[in-house]
């Protein structure tokens, strides 16, 4: 293999990684913050607000993990399926009331 294709291969992998700690990492705070909001035992205000509060800590954790684990399937599984299952998980709760 040559060095180019080396270095090709290794930048569609930081793209991927990049791609994955962003957009993923800020799906999976975003709705692990909406659950946190849908399940917690207080106003929908104030869940909201701590909700949202702890996005900003997770996003920052989910996106120093991304670039800290070696594997990228690893942190792509972790990531999207956090947000999918969260998003699972919303939907099939169905709205506050």
């Amino acid at each position: 293999m040559t060095m180019a294709r080396k270095a090709a291969g290794r930048g569609w992998h930081l793209a991927a990684r990049c791609l994955t700690a962003l957009v993923g990492g800020y799906a999976a705070a975003a709705a692990i913050a909406s659950l946190g909001a849908r399940l917690l035992p207080i106003a929908a205000a104030e869940a909201t607000a701590w909700g949202m509060i702890l996005s900003f800590l997770l996003f920052a954790v989910l996106g120093l993990w991304a670039f800290h684990e070696h594997r990228l399937g690893r942190v792509a599984l972790v990531i999207w399926g956090t947000a999918l299952a969260s998003v699972a998980i919303l939907l099939l709760l169905g709205p506050r009331g």
